[in-house]
């Protein structure tokens, strides 16, 4: 068995990883043709990476010019327990208020519990000024160093 092959996750240790984090490193293509990288908190929304942001933000530019996306997500503090995911695909641009605001209830409710009417009514203006963002995968791959036998790095 190969390295790769050892380390690779399954799709169901994706979904959980992916879960567990909270922060996706965003990469769309500026107008020179070079990444322009952010960090985004995000939400899973029928398994796809979803965010918000401002609708006249850098990324959603490049997106509206090339919706070429790729997204990493990445754990671990030692080469023994490094772990992430990258994907590329295509984002599809949001602007619905509605489910944009639908978007930005998921992200928020990651990290601070689910939210009540009030709490929903909150975000409705921050949502009024952004959009949302779906990442429809075409290319996914993974790794966890932690699947590597001890000290075979």
């Amino acid at each position: 068995m190969s390295r790769r092959d050892q380390i690779t996750m399954s799709a169901e240790e994706i979904e959980t990883f992916l879960g567990e984090q909270q922060t996706v490193i965003v990469a769309s293509l500026g107008a020179a043709g070079h990444p322009h990288l952010v960090p985004m908190w995000f939400a899973l929304i029928d398994g796809r990476i979803a965010f918000w942001t401002y609708r006249g933000s850098q990324k959603v530019l490049n997106l509206r010019r090339d919706p070429r996306l790729s997204c990493l997500v990445e754990a671990g503090e030692t080469y023994p327990e490094l772990r992430g995911v990258s994907i590329e695909g295509t984002a599809e641009l949001v602007e619905d208020p509605d489910e944009v605001l639908n978007i930005g209830v998921a992200v928020t409710e990651r990290f601070a519990g689910t939210l009540d009417e009030d709490g929903r009514n909150g975000l409705r203006p921050i949502g009024a000024k952004r959009v949302g963002v779906l990442l429809t995968p075409t290319r996914t791959a993974s790794w966890d160093h932690r699947k590597l036998p001890t000290g075979v790095y």
